[in-house]
């Protein structure tokens, strides 16, 4: 029998974990997020409550759901906070190394019966699974970013991942008022496998000087009908999660087509990281974004 999820943990209170901790909390559930800074729990509650309150004034939700939903979301300052939940959201930085050092310290906390999933955009669940001492109620849970705004969330289940923990993690999902998109554990999924290389070709395409970031931006937009244009998206993503996702890729599949851009690779290295750094390929300290290349 599926268990009911009622109370949800979420590891990381960044831009993923954030989005994720709204909808859970909108969708009735009981949430408590961990992060390593407790200030960064602080800017995630605040940052919830700026855009709840901004949803009810487009009516997109009720005045009157705002306050409850609030008023389930927690500081769980330890893993041992995380004892009572029915599922653990890890929403860390997509870092292999940190997110199984986090299960491994996690699992000495939990219940025996809760389950577990991560947020990664491209790291294998069997892989992550087979650090916990659960990887039978493990499974992938990839939330798209801005999580409110986004209607798809892919699930993944890992090698052992049984059947009762993919249905109630899928009820669990399809109660958000998200859709459901199953993949196979592959690198990357189905999104990034199909996204990422894009954003790649456009930078290769800025790099080899066939077009600058305006004229990229503008070609996709206005010429394949993308609500953004790919360096611009890639700014908005994170550069430096742009080259993660697309080392994962090229070194799982062994690909060439996979190489991670040379530029790319420069623009992390120097920090330039995109919006949440105030520049990527577009520099965002001024009143607009202008391009930096």
């Amino acid at each position: 029998m599926p268990q009911s999820i009622k109370k949800v943990g979420i590891i990381g209170a960044g831009q993923m974990g954030t989005g994720i901790a709204h909808v859970v909390a909108l969708g009735g559930h009981d949430v408590v997020i961990n992060d390593l800074k407790p200030e960064a729990v602080e800017e995630s509650i605040r940052t919830i409550e700026k855009y709840m309150t901004r949803q009810a004034e487009k009516g997109i939700i009720s005045e009157a759901q705002v306050a409850p939903a609030l008023e389930r979301i927690k500081f769980a300052p330890t893993f041992g906070d995380f004892a009572d939940c029915d599922l653990v959201i890890e929403a860390a930085t997509e870092d292999e190394a940190v997110k199984r050092k986090i299960f491994t310290e996690l699992c000495k906390h939990l219940n025996p019966s809760t389950m577990l999933a991560t947020n990664t955009s491209s790291i294998s669940i069997t892989r992550l699974a087979s650090t916990t001492d659960r990887p039978e109620r493990f499974i992938g849970m990839h939330y798209m970013n801005p999580v409110p705004l986004m209607e798809l969330v892919e699930l993944i289940r890992g090698i052992a991942t049984d059947d009762d923990t993919f249905v109630a993690t899928r009820e669990f999902v399809e109660s958000l008022g998200k859709n459901v998109a199953v993949s196979e554990d592959f690198p990357a999924f189905i999104v990034n496998r199909i996204l990422l290389p894009m954003i790649n070709e456009a930078v290769y395409t800025l790099y080899e000087g066939v077009g600058t970031v305006e004229a990229i931006d503008k070609a996709m937009k206005l010429g394949a009908h993308h609500p953004m244009g790919p360096l611009e998206l890639a700014d908005f993503i994170g550069l430096d999660t742009c080259l993660s996702v697309m080392q994962v890729l090229y070194e799982g599949l062994s690909d060439s087509k996979y190489r991670p851009c040379p530029l790319l690779v420069k623009y992390v290295e120097a920090g330039w990281l995109g919006r949440k750094t105030n520049r990527g390929f577009y520099d965002y300290r001024g009143e607009t974004p202008v391009p930096t290349r």
